[in-house]
Formats: structure tokens, C-alpha cells, sequence
């Protein structure tokens, strides 16, 4: 049974997309079967990975309207994971998918029967909380928050955290926070380093120990649809998401209302 991760903050230029086609190959490259799901209508994912989306006959928008099987949407990538593919007009599902019986579900229906077929399901959200983020973290067991070091990181995690309350308590009673990842960090900028102290005051035990640099090949790799670990192996940035990988295979979601708290107080 797969696990299912939702890589998101509603916070946009996090890093958020990087995450989510890096961390997919790394576990591919550790021999993990995963699947990447991109709900954002911008189709970020589905390009960095090689996609040529508005080529595909069918995306993940049919899919969550019931209009194709979801197998009908999903290409192997040459990083190693599967894609479900994303496609502009997926930006209409809010108001499409307003009159459908489970609205909220339609993802963790699609995802229950992909669920044998994968180790891992990373689902890369919007920036944004609607209707889509909402089907994400109804689905998913686990909560994937990337951070950038910068003025602002702990307050947007505030939203975030009672966005995930709300989606606990109404939609999704299994939803854990897993971890937050600290992306872009540099370590000349004595901000990043400033907020990287303060998250990890106010979340030791809930921050990823690997830290994701500011890195040229990192930023390079998505103009050339490939993830880090093809385009450059040995970068920093490579090495930082194959870390990543590895303390997500060895680390269990725990959430606690400590985690809400401390977000709240930030």
C-alpha cells in the first residue's frame, strides 16, 4: 500500500515543485516505485519532468472528473517515477467539480486504486488552498512542507498549519505533518541562517535535517525537463534531494498539536 505525501505551502516560490520532481527521482534512484500527481493547473511538474503536456490526450483533470482512467494520464519519465500528468484547463476544476458527488475525494478515490501498484504517491499542490489542495490532503496520509529561508517563512506556516487542523478535523483524520524541509537556503546570506535558526527552534523535531542549498544546476535542470539526479549527479543540489529521500523512507509522520501551536506563536 502506498504511502501518500503531499508536498505543499500555500506560500508560492518555495521550492515546492522542486521538491516534488527531485524527491521522486531520488526514490526512484533507491529503487522506490513512485508516482508524482501534479495538481497545479500551471503544469510545473509535468514540464520539469520532460512532459510535454498539452500534448497528452488525457491529464489528471479528466481523471478527477471521471472522464479517463487514471492510467489513461500517467507516463513513465525518464527520472524513474511515473508522472499524472497535469493540464491548463485542470485551472476550471474548482467550479466544475463544485456539483460532484465525493467533491472532495475525487483524488483519494483515484489514488485508492493506484495504491498497489506504487511504494510512494508524491502529489506536488497548487500555491494555493482550494479545491485541489483540499483533494490532495484529503488523500494523502502525510504533509511535505518546503520552507525557504527567508523574512515571512514562519508566518506562512501559520495558514498552513490551520489549513491542515481544518482538513484533519473535517476531511481527513489520518493526515500527519511528516516534516518540513528547509530549501534555498545560502549559507553566506545571514537571513538564511537566521530563519533557519528559528525553525528550528520552533520545530525540532518536525524539521528535515537535510537542508536544500541554492544551487545553479538545481535551478538549471527544469529548462532542460529533467530532474537534478539526470542532469547533474554529483551537485549539491543532487546529493541534498537524495538525502532528502533517504530521511523520508526512514522517517514516520507524527503530528502533534505542538506543531500547530508553535506556527500560531511564531
Amino acid at each position: 500500500m502506498a504511502r501518500i505525501i503531499a508536498i505543499t505551502n500555500q506560500k508560492g516560490g518555495v521550492g515546492k515543485t522542486t521538491t516534488a520532481i527531485n524527491l521522486c527521482a531520488a526514490l526512484a534512484c533507491a529503487g522506490r516505485r513512485a508516482l508524482l500527481a501534479d495538481m497545479d493547473p500551471q503544469g510545473n511538474a509535468t514540464v520539469g519532468s520532460g512532459v510535454a503536456m498539452r500534448e497528452m490526450p488525457r491529464s489528471i483533470y479528466e481523471v478527477l472528473l471521471g472522464e479517463a482512467q487514471p492510467g489513461d494520464a500517467i507516463v513513465t519519465t525518464d527520472g524513474g517515477y511515473d508522472l499524472l500528468v497535469s493540464h491548463p484547463n485542470l485551472a476550471g476544476a474548482q467550479v466544475e467539480m463544485a456539483g460532484l458527488n465525493r467533491r472532495d475525494y475525487r483524488f483519494a478515490d483515484v489514488a485508492a486504486d493506484l495504491a498497489e501498484r506504487y511504494d510512494l504517491i508524491v502529489i506536488d499542490c497548487p500555491p494555493a488552498l482550494n479545491v485541489l489542495t483540499v483533494n490532495a490532503l484529503a488523500a494523502a496520509g502525510e504533509v511535505l512542507i518546503p520552507v525557504q529561508c527567508e523574512y515571512y517563512a514562519l508566518e506562512g506556516l501559520t495558514s498552513l498549519m490551520q489549513t491542515i487542523a481544518l482538513v484533519r478535523r473535517g476531511l481527513n483524520p489520518a493526515l500527519r505533518v511528516l516534516g518540513l524541509v528547509r530549501t534555498m537556503f545560502d549559507a553566506r546570506n545571514s537571513l538564511s541562517s537566521e530563519v533557519a535558526g528559528q525553525l528550528q527552534a520552533h520545530f525540532p523535531r518536525e524539521l528535515f535535517r537535510t537542508v536544500i542549498p541554492r544551487n545553479v544546476r538545481l535551478a538549471e535542470a527544469p529548462s532542460y525537463g529533467k530532474p537534478v539526479l539526470q542532469y547533474d549527479r554529483h551537485c549539491a543540489g543532487a546529493q541534498a534531494y537524495l538525502a532528502l529521500a533517504g530521511e523520508v523512507l526512514r522517517r514516520r509522520a507524527d503530528f502533534t498539536e505542538r506543531v500547530a501551536d508553535a506556527a500560531a506563536g511564531a
